[in-house]
């Protein structure tokens, strides 16, 4: 990582992020200076500490309560009030005790009227004033609702139709308002969200505007000349400033009592992986400190004095290169607010759950035991494996297992739910198979080098360029910036527990909108700059979403409760496989990374039978007092219609030991299946634990697609485990290395899965 520009100069101050600077202005010159001890019981609040690590728990959440849980809010008494988009279209509350019943609303509409009777369309953001009176940012309706104690609701502000008047009450307008903050006086302040503004509205129903140009930019200066891009969250930071959640400009900003905005914290512009990305909902505490919820489950602290980071999460076992870097990482955090003690009360509507982040005074997150096994690093950069030229071959076909109907449980290893009604495919036609192309967890790389950098978390499906992706379920939008990438390959848009990518979104092509559910937004010279989706939108089976671009495939991720799970668990209509996978070759290699023996193919010479069985491959001579090895398979696979040339990965790989008969040995009566392809580690970097670095494939510049397997690492249900084969206790005999891989129809490999050995 590259040494980081300053991004801002004037009041500059840098915080250290996971070895990156972030730069930040002065939010308050007289802002309380941030503690590390607890004040006495007796003096008021406790100061809050710096960084400090906490407990998650879920506060409610269970058996389907909520449909799309986003804006959070806390009163006197203990109540959580949670905000229900989606189809519920509800405020509800949650009782000290955990109780959880509904407020208003329930039925998609806009109407005022008391408790169930009041109707809302996406409610988002929350906020609560001194005495009780709980307001919704509508964000369907366009409107600023208003919830007394008794429950009766009514419209604050707002016409119901989308536009940028001010005026009182229903004579200003709104565009999709997101976020909320109410002051002491009782003036409401409004996250303008689609409209780019931050708006104010006064006891008196009057609605002004604060700040913001009314065009989607990002420039600091006088209040109606700044520019914010999707503004998503406010707070009154301690001086009676507005802080801003500026969402597209991965910001946060500060608009003062003068008017003038100015930006807070950004992270710098070469950060490939920032942690302020996409700030989504803020909340502050007595002393000054804000807590930032963040794209990627993070919950960020900013100190008063600036200081920036992820609160730690107790629970997690940190475990660097591969697993947790133990702090909090929830799914998609939406809103925020404090309860009375200082816990944080999260949103998270990937799993339609809120959660509790509890303070635990003096903990960290406890450490892996031992250190990283040097194997599974980057010391095999420079080892060709065996069978990396070698031409496809006919593969024996041992199951006739349709996709549709999920794995055969025995030869996969593992139960799978039960059979799913079939999926529409993303292309038409929609109820016949096309060509899959690329699977889950296989390797990926990027542009700038490495073959390495990702996990494919998702299923490939070939498509002509120009062709229209069409939406495969039905769908209400969820994500205030459901879309990304304008112009390039990896365009996309995420819609539910689908998302789409490779493809023009919203657009046909001659770069025209498809419908009203698609802004196009030009810049000043006004060329197209991008496609704006609002929250709330929505989306039927069918529906065109945009066009394939030039990537010739449309990509599909799935998940499930927040997790990233196989697309082949849908099922698609149509689609089969019984071509079992090959394995083009085995690799020891020690401890430090050394291949054992020259690699080779094996058992390929003149005259020699196929690689099917280990007759007819001369020993590997292994040394016990090795101790330990990491084991390298090359395997890949095809389905049905796949091109001579495709490559695609497996879905479960696993190694046994036997003896030169072929009976297993005494505690390898069964394979250790050690990979299953059904979730994907939320770490990036666990992918070069499980690929071996020979491995990559040809777009990202490998001379050719190779899925190197190092099988002696775990990859269980998402979370990858470095391990070893360990081979000082066997007896010294001939004996046979079998490596056993299954693609999700339960074909298994036969050639090449077997390599002899002499342990001596």
């Amino acid at each position: 990582m590259g040494t980081s520009k300053p991004i801002l100069l004037a009041l500059g101050a840098a915080a250290a992020i996971g070895g990156t600077a972030y730069w930040l202005n002065a939010r308050n010159d007289k802002a309380p200076a941030p503690h590390r001890a607890q004040a006495p019981a007796d003096t008021g609040p406790q100061a809050t500490p710096v960084f400090w690590s906490g407990k998650v728990s879920l506060l409610a959440g269970k058996d389907g309560q909520f449909a799309d849980p986003y804006g959070v809010a806390t009163d006197a008494k203990g109540n959580v009030y949670v905000a229900d988009g989606g189809d519920g279209n509800r405020i509800l509350r949650i009782t000290p005790d955990g109780m959880v019943t509904v407020v208003a609303g329930g039925v998609e509409g806009f109407a005022d009227g008391a408790g169930t009777q009041a109707r809302f369309n996406t409610p988002s953001g929350l906020a609560i004033d001194q005495q009780g009176n709980l307001y919704v940012a509508d964000t369907g309706n366009h409107a600023i609702r208003k919830i007394t104690p008794d429950g009766a609701v009514t419209t604050l502000a707002g016409s119901g139709v989308a536009g940028t008047a001010d005026g009182i009450g229903k004579a200003a307008q709104f565009n999709g308002p997101v976020g909320l903050a109410v002051d002491g006086d009782g003036a409401v302040y409004v996250a303008d969200t689609y409209n780019d503004m931050i708006r104010k509205i006064a006891p008196d129903g009057s609605v002004t505007t604060l700040a913001g140009s009314g065009t989607p930019g990002d420039a600091d200066g006088p209040a109606l000349q700044a520019a914010f891009d999707t503004p998503c969250a406010l707070v009154i930071d301690t001086d009676g400033a507005l802080l801003v959640a500026d969402t597209r400009n991965d910001a946060i900003r500060r608009i003062g009592k003068d008017g003038a905005v100015s930006t807070v914290a950004r992270p710098p512009d070469d950060e490939r992986r920032p942690l302020l990305r996409r700030p989504l909902a803020l909340a502050r505490t007595h002393d000054g400190h804000v807590y930032i919820a963040v794209h990627g489950g993070r919950i960020l602290q900013l100190t008063p004095s600036n200081g920036i980071e992820a609160l730690g999460d107790v629970d997690q076992v940190v475990q660097p290169g591969y697993g947790s870097d133990g702090k909090v990482q929830l799914y998609q955090p939406r809103g925020l607010a404090l309860a009375a003690n200082g816990n944080i009360i999260v949103a998270d509507a990937a799993t339609q759950r809120v959660h509790r982040i509890s303070r635990v005074d003096g903990a960290q997150p406890s450490s892996a035991p031992g250190t990283p096994r040097p194997v599974n690093a980057a010391l095999m950069a420079a080892v060709p494996l065996p069978g990396a030229n070698a031409a496809p071959a006919s593969r024996a076909r041992s199951g006739t297992h349709a996709v549709t109907g999920g794995p055969n449980p025995a030869a996969a290893d593992g139960a799978q739910a039960a059979p799913q009604k079939a999926m529409p495919w993303p292309l038409s036609p929609q109820t016949s198979p096309h060509e899959v192309v690329g699977l889950m967890g296989e390797v990926r790389g990027n542009f700038e080098g490495d073959p390495r950098d990702h996990f494919h978390s998702g299923l490939d499906i070939r498509a002509d360029v120009g062709q229209p992706v069409l939406a495969i379920a039905p769908v209400k939008v969820s994500d205030p910036l459901p879309n990304w990438g304008y112009g390039t390959l990896s365009e996309g848009i995420s819609l539910g527990n689908i998302s789409y990518i490779h493809m023009r979104v919203g657009r046909n092509a001659k770069n025209t909108p498809l419908d009203e559910r698609f802004q196009l937004l030009r810049n000043s010279r006004g060329k197209p700059e991008r496609i704006r989706v609002r929250r709330g939108a929505r989306f039927e089976t069918g529906d065109t979403l945009g066009i394939v671009n030039g990537m010739a495939h449309v990509h599909l991720d799935y998940f499930r409760q927040g997790g990233v799970l196989n697309p082949l668990n849908l099922p698609f209509p149509g689609l089969r496989d019984t071509i079992a996978p090959r394995i083009a070759g085995i690799t020891l290699f020690d401890m430090e990374g050394n291949p054992l023996g020259a690699p080779r193919e094996r058992a390929r010479g003149k005259g020699k039978k196929p690689s099917g069985s280990s007759e007819t491959a001369k020993p590997l001579v292994v040394r016990r007092d090795l101790g330990e090895l990491a084991i390298v398979a090359d395997a890949w696979d095809q389905m049905n219609g796949n091109d001579v040339r495709r490559r695609l990965g497996v879905y479960r790989i696993g190694y046994q030991l036997l003896t030169a008969d072929g009976t297993p040995v005494q505690g390898y009566e069964q394979p250790f299946m050690t990979q299953r392809y059904d979730q994907l580690p939320r770490n990036r970097d666990a992918v070069k634990y499980i690929y071996a670095p020979n491995s990559g494939i040809t777009v990202y510049g490998s001379k050719a697609t190779r899925f190197a397997y190092t099988v002696t690492n775990r990859l269980e249900a998402g979370q990858v485990t470095p391990g070893a084969w360990r081979i000082a206790s066997l007896p010294p005999g001939h004996y046979i290395l079998r490596v056993h891989a299954y693609d999700y129809a339960g074909n298994a490999a036969i050639e090449g899965r077997d390599l002899a050995l002499q342990i001596e």
